[in-house]
Formats: C-alpha cells, sequence, structure tokens
C-alpha cells in the first residue's frame, strides 16, 4: 500500500477501535433507542457510517476500473477537501445524509452485527487501497455528496473526519 495511503488508513482504524471500544459494551435497548423523536439512535449513527463507507468504497472500485480515463486532482481538489473538513469540525453546521446514503442505510439492531459489517467493508477498503498503484492514488475516482471528485488521499481523509463529526453525537448518546 503507498505509504501516504497507509498512514490514513491507519489513523482512521485507530479511531474506529477507539470508537467501538466504547459502543460495544452498550446495552442493545439504550443503542436502539432515538434520543428524541426524529433524532438517531445509536445504532442508526454507526449504519450510516458504515453505509457510507461501503457505498464509497464500492464506488471507488467501480470508478477505477476505468481509472487511465480519470483525471488528476489539483489545487481545487486541495481546495475542497480542506473546505469539507472544516465544515465537517464546526458543531453548529447540521447537514442531512444524502437520500442514496440514507436508502442504503441497512438497520442493524445490535453493535456486535455492526461491527461484524464495518469489519467487512474496512476488510474491502483495505484490500482496495493495497491494490491501489502509487501512480494513480491522485485519480479523481471518489464522488462526495457535496464536494464532487476527489481522490482516494481525499476520500480516506473524509471518511476520519466523517468519523470525528459524528464523534460528539455519538458521545451524547453513550451517556
Amino acid at each position: 500500500m503507498n505509504s501516504k495511503l497507509q498512514r490514513l488508513y491507519d489513523q482512521l482504524e485507530n479511531d474506529r477501535k477507539i470508537l467501538l471500544a466504547k459502543v460495544e459494551l452498550v446495552p442493545e435497548e439504550k443503542f436502539n433507542r432515538p434520543p428524541a423523536p426524529n433524532k438517531w439512535s445509536l445504532a442508526q449513527v454507526l449504519s450510516h457510517i458504515v453505509a457510507a463507507e461501503h457505498g464509497s468504497t464500492g464506488y471507488m472500485k467501480k470508478k477505477s476500473l476505468g481509472i487511465d480515463q480519470v483525471d488528476n486532482s489539483g489545487i481545487v481538489e486541495s481546495l475542497k477537501i480542506g473546505v469539507l473538513i472544516a465544515s465537517q469540525r464546526l458543531p453548529f453546521l447540521k447537514f442531512k445524509a444524502p437520500k442514496i446514503v440514507v436508502d442504503h442505510t441497512p438497520q442493524f439492531h445490535s453493535a456486535e452485527s455492526i461491527i461484524r459489517q464495518w469489519d467487512e467493508v474496512r476488510a474491502d477498503l483495505k484490500l482496495f487501497l493495497e491494490k491501489m498503484e502509487d501512480k494513480n492514488i491522485r485519480k479523481k475516482i471518489y464522488k462526495h455528496p457535496f464536494a464532487g471528485r476527489l481522490d482516494v488521499v481525499q476520500a480516506v481523509t473524509f471518511f476520519r473526519e466523517h468519523i470525528i463529526h459524528h464523534s460528539p453525537q455519538i458521545n451524547r448518546l453513550l451517556h
């Protein structure tokens, strides 16, 4: 795996392990209880993160089949990922999950089932990243719903920011 991708993947996995260590002992009833009407439960938040990573990895795998026809990222995409990171870190900014992600978010009812699915999604992502040739890491094969086309480095960076973005929500649900 490219050293930059490896470093990002390792950070992403570390964040996931820290998060799951907090979640895996939550009683099932609390895990599935929304804090208020029309608010997501802990199970729904985690399912959303897993579904987003799963769909994004599948999209990148599909786009990489024609990678030679894909443009490289540049200054515009660097600016986009910077704005995206900033927007994910601002607590007063709220985003509705994209319809495609919501529509493809499975309903899990136990931490164990989410962890098992996330393990599979991450293994798939790791395998994909291991096969990514260095010459292709700047190819715009990821499509973020708001930022548009980005490269695989920016995609993995966003996956991490997505977890960071949802961490305050998850922490509130844990207490």
